[in-house]
């Protein structure tokens, strides 16, 4: 099911999602919310988090764009227990090279965040790999 809502943003740059919205995402006071912006589609993604417990991070990636590879790089990230939340991927040139935006909970990963982002760049078909860690904003 799709809602479509206009909100107002308020002057401390705040918006207020619908109650039917909230009902139909399970959103309740208190959790969590990832919000992916992108400048040049002037666009913002807002996705639920559980558990609220989630150590949160942002794996931008560069690889070869042909089909299956972000299921190869998802496979290879889920074996190493990032679960993934969020992915945002885009061809930049036909064929030859893709972008990617994930957004992942590595909570239940035992590695650190850098021998994550070696594995990752091992596979074959990626090009380039960086992770950081998302804070939680606590205002």
């Amino acid at each position: 099911m799709r809602i479509t809502e206009i909100v107002r943003v308020d002057s401390k740059g705040r918006i207020t999602i619908p109650m039917v919205v909230r009902e139909m995402l399970g959103i309740v006071e208190g959790m969590h919310m990832v919000l992916l912006a992108d400048s040049e589609k002037k666009e913002i993604l807002i996705v639920p988090v559980l558990p609220p417990k989630a150590k949160l991070v942002e794996i931008r990636i560069e690889m070869v764009d042909k089909p299956g590879a972000l299921a190869e790089i998802a496979e290879r990230l889920a074996k190493l227990g990032v679960d993934l939340i969020i992915s945002r991927c885009t061809t930049v040139k036909r064929g030859e090279l893709a972008e990617c935006t994930l957004i992942g909970d590595i909570s239940n990963v035992v590695e650190s965040i850098e021998s994550i982002r070696q594995k990752v760049a091992l596979i074959p078909i990626v090009k380039y790999v960086d992770i950081r860690e998302i804070k939680h904003s606590v205002s």
